[in-house]
């Protein structure tokens, strides 16, 4: 059983980045997917599908995206845990890396992108940040 399982995801993308995987799989959830989704409109992943095995819990398949040999994400990193949630109003959201990185939000209006959060005009909890 995982506690956490945004944290797990993110756990399972960054160790398999370090390794140089192409693909990684992790258990399926609407949680997962929509901060999935983000990750891919924003360009850090090629993309993911769900895998259907009889029997089986579904899962996830994430394709990373490469560039130069080298992983799109640099940095991935969890910031609100189950022990400490961290909230974020708009106006105190802050750029991720000189605006290099984003933050990735669970709002009212559902999960989005820190820039996306700034447009909508609505803060939320800070689940990661991506560089």
């Amino acid at each position: 059983m995982v506690n956490d399982p945004v944290g797990d995801m993110i756990a399972r993308i960054k160790n398999a980045a370090t390794r140089g995987r192409s693909k990684v799989l992790c258990p399926a959830s609407k949680m997962r997917a929509r901060v999935l989704d983000v990750l891919a409109d924003e360009g850090y992943i090629r993309g993911y599908h769900l895998v259907q095995v009889p029997g089986a819990f579904p899962e996830f398949e994430i394709e990373l995206k490469y560039f130069d040999g080298q992983p799109v994400i640099v940095e991935i990193r969890r910031v609100s845990k189950p022990g400490r949630r961290v909230y974020s109003s708009i106006s105190d959201l802050k750029p991720v890396k000189i605006g290099i990185g984003i933050s990735i939000l669970s709002s009212p209006k559902g999960v989005m992108s820190d820039t996306a959060a700034r447009d909508a005009n609505v803060g939320g909890e800070v689940l990661c940040r991506v560089y």
